[in-house]
């Protein structure tokens, strides 16, 4: 008995920092002649002198800049607001969201994936500048080819990858930031800088400006770099603050349906598992109410109580997306995004997971981000569309205006690959293919993305702008 006990209190760098404290005054006089335990202690002796100096490190920087006991030392009610502000200004809000009703709000978001090392090492841009806005209750579509950015989108805003570049906000909270940009412009800002003082050096060899001149325009280089890089170190450092803050809370709103159904059910573990594991991790513990809570999702989505017993290979296609479905569900989300969620199966069933997710929405209140292929699908079931090529929105309006007026080539080859009912007509159906090289020459000026219409985006640059003007006055006079 006295060798197991011995052998419970050996301390491995693995044991949490409040154990490591405890345990190692404790067993310091018992493993004093024991060479193993002696190492033991050493390593967890460094690994908490390592962590007590990152923590150090870390509280300093992100230490908000007033205590509660200042607020409540506050003379005046002005003084108290100051104070209340200044600790507001430590995290990212932003309030005109909120009162505009946009629950999500995505800015130039760039998701890069980097490969290799040294020379070899290359970037891929799996999104680039992509920016759209969610309102509460809407359901917004985002379609587009096999690679295009829209799972990636997705995953960037539940933040199951670090953004590279850009901002997300929720409920005008910033929940994800990339710094990439701002680090760009320190490096650039840097090299200018130098471009510039020598070329202010080459002026003063050749005695075109005197040395009080030279001075003060030096004076004036270096203060406008080093203010540039002040501003930008500051944002890189509210960003990080922002992205390591972020109240879970809030991301437990956030919920995610995944594409395939049966790589995204674990099959050693029981329905009631799967479904009550977000409960669990979020801190539910009480097994009773968490299996009334099951219950009630699974009910919801059109499953009875005897399931939850089961395992994932028991269940067809369509059953297994509906657990799915009621796993993201259970955590009472706000906002659902929904990663190809008919994509692997069959049309029937399509219709019935549609038309769940309609009733949800409209039951639960919800905003939906669908992520989809089939443009037939997203037009019956999205308020508005962004149709996706390449990792860039190409175009984006309301479901209506965007099969009213489709302007865009990449837009106009999805919609020409609609199979239709009629097959005297679906053998006259043109297809028509896409090529960016044929369309579009960026070479004098690059595209943007213009509001050509109120609601109606295209990415173009000012010459196409024209010639989709003229387009849609033709679509216009055809329907007339």
């Amino acid at each position: 008995m006295k060798n197991k006990e011995k052998e419970k209190k050996i301390i491995t760098p693995e044991e949490t920092l409040a154990d490591e404290e405890v345990l190692v005054e404790q067993d310091y006089q018992n493993i004093k002649d024991d060479p193993i335990l002696r190492e033991n202690l050493a390593k967890a002796q460094e690994s908490l002198d390592e962590r007590r100096l990152v923590d150090n490190e870390y509280y300093s920087e992100h230490a908000h800049p007033v205590s509660e006991n200042e607020i409540e030392g506050a003379k005046t009610p002005e003084e108290e607001k100051e104070l209340i502000e200044k600790i507001q200004s430590k995290t990212k809000f932003r309030e005109e969201y909120v009162k505009n009703n946009v629950i999500l709000s995505v800015n130039h978001l760039k998701q890069y994936f980097f490969f290799g090392s040294g020379p070899g090492r290359f970037k891929l841009k799996a999104v680039h500048d992509v920016s759209f806005q969610v309102h509460e209750k809407e359901v917004f579509g985002i379609v587009g080819e096999s690679g295009c950015g829209k799972t990636t989108t997705g995953r960037s805003i539940i933040r199951l990858y670090n953004i590279t570049s850009g901002s997300v906000y929720y409920k005008g909270h910033r929940i994800a930031a990339g710094s990439r940009w701002n680090e760009k412009e320190i490096k650039y800002t840097k090299i200018r800088e130098r471009k510039r003082l020598k070329e202010l050096n080459e002026k003063l060899k050749k005695g075109e400006v005197t040395k009080e001149e030279f001075e003060a325009q030096k004076k004036e280089i270096v203060d406008h770099a080093k203010g540039i890089i002040k501003v930008q170190k500051a944002k890189i450092k509210q960003i990080k603050y922002d992205d390591t803050h972020v109240d879970p809370k809030l991301m437990r709103e956030i919920q995610m349906i995944f594409q395939d159904p049966i790589d995204s059910l674990d099959p050693r573990m029981t329905v009631e598992s799967i479904i009550s594991e977000g409960l669990e991790i979020q801190g539910f513990h009480n097994k009773k109410e968490n299996h009334i809570k099951v219950v009630e999702a699974l009910e919801r989505v059109g499953l009875i109580e005897d399931y939850a017993n089961r395992y994932p290979h028991e269940f067809s296609g369509g059953q297994r997306q509906r657990i799915g479905i009621a796993r993201a569900l259970i955590m009472n989300p706000k906002l659902l995004i929904c990663d190809e969620p008919i994509s692997a199966l069959d049309v029937s069933i399509r219709a019935q997971i549609i038309n769940l997710l309609d009733d949800l929405r409209r039951e639960m209140g919800l905003s939906i981000i669908f992520i989809a292929h089939d443009l037939s699908v997203v037009k019956y079931f999205c308020d508005r569309i962004a149709v996706m090529y390449f990792g860039e929105i190409v175009e984006l309006a309301t479901s209506d205006e965007l099969f009213k007026h489709p302007l865009h080539p990449y837009t106009k080859s999805l919609l020409s690959a609609i199979p239709i009912p009629n097959p005297y007509l679906e053998k006259k159906r043109v297809r028509i293919s896409y090529n960016p090289r044929e369309y579009h020459d960026y070479s004098v000026e690059k595209p943007s993305l213009v509001e050509i219409l109120p609601g109606h985006f295209i990415l173009a640059n000012s010459a196409e702008v024209e010639k989709y003007k003229v387009e849609i006055a033709e679509l216009d006079k055809k329907k007339e």
